[in-house]
């Protein structure tokens, strides 16, 4: 071992820029984030240095890097908007980059303002929008300064100091102008080529694929994509680069241009690229990392990877330093790193033991990436895809055509879009298949392991978890003990993902009523099960992973799904819910709304073998022992046209299981409630996740639950649950949240109720 270790720091003194750019890297970081701790990393560059004259540079360049970092972060963190905090504001600014909308359906964008400061836009719902907008486009606003909240952590890292609560968004008209207002000229036109003859939601993946613009992923495909290990692909990274330079320079051979005007070409493209795909971080760093490489080239000198990696971090970092606390950032590095480390070993033992070479190059790619970013996965996601590597390689051979007939397509859809039609039907196909394949590899059941790892600590465990097996495995090599050695890893890890899983939740029992409150963000979902009975109340928001909990618990099939009401925190997940659990009923009470799940219901309903009933007041569903009675709305107002507030018209329900009473409110609050013969219930799903309701303390008079629960998502912007609504429940014995209590599981049997809490999500 420390002869391996001499060799190492022998290689390094080989390569001063390395070192060097280490130390930049190293010092950028600490100044940052610790500008005090920066002398530990100039006594690691000392050490590896060696030698007297690259020691003491390298020693220079992490003090360096660390007064650029201080100097970068105080840049980034000083601005006029804080001081203004709670000013009215109507004013001109650029939009920054498209609208994404959160669990809570709130829409957020960051802005720019006359003066050029950064900042976000914050929208409660798309009523406020008053037309499309587009990145680039100049949008009107009218609205008033807050304060960045917790959510908004990312975007304050990356320059924005402040928010604007958002009245009124509306387009002007007009765009910005100079090379930024050429691009979004470009980028519009291979948008629309993209788009040519395709379904909205393969085109929505074609974009995401090959500009980035993964926004209009509906966000059911993005959590299969990304329960499946595919979800790297649809946005844009060192890959599209890298595809780029080789369609450049393939295209270039055949035209016989020479190698070195070749390399100038790749480079420029490369360089327009970036800013036509959004110039998000990644592409950032993909497109630094694509130019150090082509310059080598360029140069005459052969490409250091771990040169064009360690300048990339320098360039980006520097920058703007706080990269590197996002999760993106950190994976991006972890994932280069291990193809250059892991990969060509890798693949040098697939081919030795009679891999084809494409499938061997496709397998250690897919094997080094997922190996070396598991740890960071666990630690900022707690899950892992435990199917990415088939997925990955089953999807290997048609990534490149994608990605090939795409950028062809956004080049001849700049004269028109039409003209790109035949090469996007192509590539939709393409699409499509990968897809399924992604589809395909999330249903398999325990596609996704829970591994929870604590922080920095966590993770520098699991990496050294990593490096000791793969040395034990060079180790068992060199000694003709490989296999057993193999298998003494593979269930070193196997070990490690159950841990990271803990122990499964138990069934219920014969005559047990047990009742799942699923911790899904900010959304209702709750599971009722008795007697082999299933019946689930709302599904959450798209992006709540419903599925992921349902099988958590051990579902396997629904007997019926309820929809209360209309919105996306109710029933954003029921076509993934009827897809993957074909429940036998749909009692539906959205029906008529005019929103995508709506509109998608009958036909989803269909193709499963589901019958949707509309229910009202009085109405009774009987499910086994499971007796479900409908409170509200009464059938006059059911039967109005959908109009309002669709929480005012949600399905009230009293669930009773033999001795046990629940009462499942929805988001219907006192005004609604407070009118109704309630109940004496057992326990209570309390309403609008714990939103104000002054009408709720004489409700619980009346209710005198022994246990409330509260379905609400951590670090909401909404302020839920409310103080005056948890003071009102003080009341009941036993209230539990699924922000800080994970999911919440009620078990009734006996005449008794007993409650275990799994854990909230990372």
């Amino acid at each position: 071992m420390r002869t391996r270790a001499l060799t190492a720091l022998a290689v390094a003194r080989d390569h001063p820029r390395h070192v060097i750019l280490g130390a930049l890297v190293a010092g950028l970081i600490c100044g940052c984030w610790a500008p005090d701790w920066a002398a530990l990393p100039a006594l690691v560059a000392l050490a590896v240095g060696g030698r007297p004259v690259l020691g003491l540079a390298a020693v220079a360049t992490v003090l360096v890097g660390a007064v650029i970092g201080v100097g970068r972060r105080e840049a980034i963190d000083t601005g006029r908007l804080p001081a203004a905090i709670g000013a009215s504001v109507r004013a001109s600014m650029t939009l920054l980059e498209p609208l994404h909308e959160r669990a809570s359906g709130q829409l957020v964008a960051r802005a720019r303002t006359a003066d050029g400061e950064p900042l976000l836009l914050r929208l409660e719902d798309r009523s406020r929008l008053a037309g499309d907008i587009e990145p680039g486009d100049i949008v009107a606003v009218d609205g008033w300064l807050a304060e960045l909240e917790r959510y908004d952590t990312i975007q304050r890292r990356r320059g924005a100091l402040a928010g604007i609560e958002v009245t009124t968004l509306r387009p002007t008209g007009r765009r910005r102008g100079g090379l930024a207002g050429v691009l979004d000229g470009v980028r519009r036109r291979a948008e629309a080529a993209l788009a040519r003859g395709l379904p909205r939601e393969q085109a929505a993946l074609l974009q995401g694929m090959v500009l980035g613009r993964d926004d209009r992923i509906p966000a059911e495909t993005r959590e299969v994509w990304q329960a499946s290990g595919l979800t790297h692909l649809l946005a844009v990274s060192g890959t599209n680069v890298m595809l780029l330079a080789l369609l450049v320079l393939g295209a270039g051979a055949v035209l016989g241009v020479p190698l070195r005007a070749r390399l100038v070409a790749a480079l420029v493209l490369v360089a327009l690229y970036v800013p036509l795909t959004g110039a998000g971080p990644s592409i950032q760093r993909a497109g630094v990392m694509g130019a150090a490489g082509l310059v080598a080239a360029l140069a005459g000198r052969p490409a250091s990877r771990w040169y064009a990696l360690l300048l990339a971090a320098a360039v980006t970092l520097a920058l703007n330093p706080y990269a590197a606390a996002e999760a993106g950032w950190q994976l991006s590095f972890a994932a280069v790193a291990g193809l250059l480390w892991l990969g060509p070993p890798i693949r040098l033992a697939l081919e030795r033991a009679r891999v084809p070479r494409g499938v061997a190059e496709a397998a250690a790619l897919t094997v080094a990436a997922t190996l070396t970013t598991a740890p960071l996965l666990a630690v900022h996601f707690g899950r892992v895809s435990l199917v990415s590597l088939p997925a990955n390689l089953v999807a290997a051979p048609v990534v490149a055509p994608v990605m090939w007939l795409g950028m062809l397509a956004a080049a001849v859809g700049q004269v028109g879009p039409v003209a790109a039609g035949p090469l996007t039907v192509v590539d939709g196909w393409l699409v499509g298949f990968l897809d399924d394949v992604a589809r395909a590899a999330a249903a398999v059941p325990h596609a996704v392991a829970t591994v929870r790892l604590p922080g920095i600590g966590g993770a520098l465990v699991g990496y050294g978890l990593l490096v000791a097996g793969w040395l034990a495995l060079r180790e068992a090599r060199r000694r003709r003990v490989l296999a057993p050695a193999c298998a003494i890893v593979a269930a070193a890890i196997a070990v490690l993902l159950l841990s990271g899983r803990g122990p499964s939740p138990a069934a219920p029992r014969p005559g047990e009523t047990l009742v799942s409150f699923l911790d899904i963000g900010q959304g209702d979902a709750t599971l009722v099960q008795r007697d082999g009975a299933a019946v689930l109340v709302d599904t959450g928001p798209p992006e709540g992973q419903v599925v992921a909990r349902l099988r958590a618990v051990g579902l396997r099939r629904l007997d019926a799904l309820v929809l209360t009401h209309a919105q996306r925190d109710h029933e954003g997940a029921a076509i993934t819910v009827l897809e993957h659990f074909r429940p036998r009923l749909v009692i539906d009470g959205g029906a008529g709304w005019p929103t995508p799940v709506q509109e998608a219901l009958p036909r989803e309903a269909a193709a499963t073998g589901a019958r949707i009933i509309r229910v009202a007041a009085g109405d009774v569903v009987g499910l086994g022992v499971l007796r479900l009675q409908v409170l509200s709305p009464p059938p006059a107002i059911a039967a109005l046209p959908p109009e309002g507030d669709p929480n005012n018209r949600a399905l009230v329900i009293h669930l009773r299981s033999g001795w046990f009473d629940l009462l499942l409110t929805a988001d219907a609050e006192s005004d609604v409630t407070g009118g109704l013969a309630l109940p004496d219930v057992d326990a209570l799903k309390v309403a609008h996740h714990g939103s104000a309701d002054t009408g709720l303390p004489r409700e619980l008079v009346q209710l005198r639950p022994e246990v409330a629960t509260i379905e609400v998502g951590r670090h909401n912007t909404y302020g839920h649950p409310a103080p005056s609504t948890l003071a009102a429940l003080r009341r009941v014995p036993n209230v539990f949240r699924t922000d800080r209590d994970g999911t919440v599981r009620l078990h009734a049997l006996g005449g008794r109720m007993t409650v275990e809490r799994l854990g909230a999500r990372s």
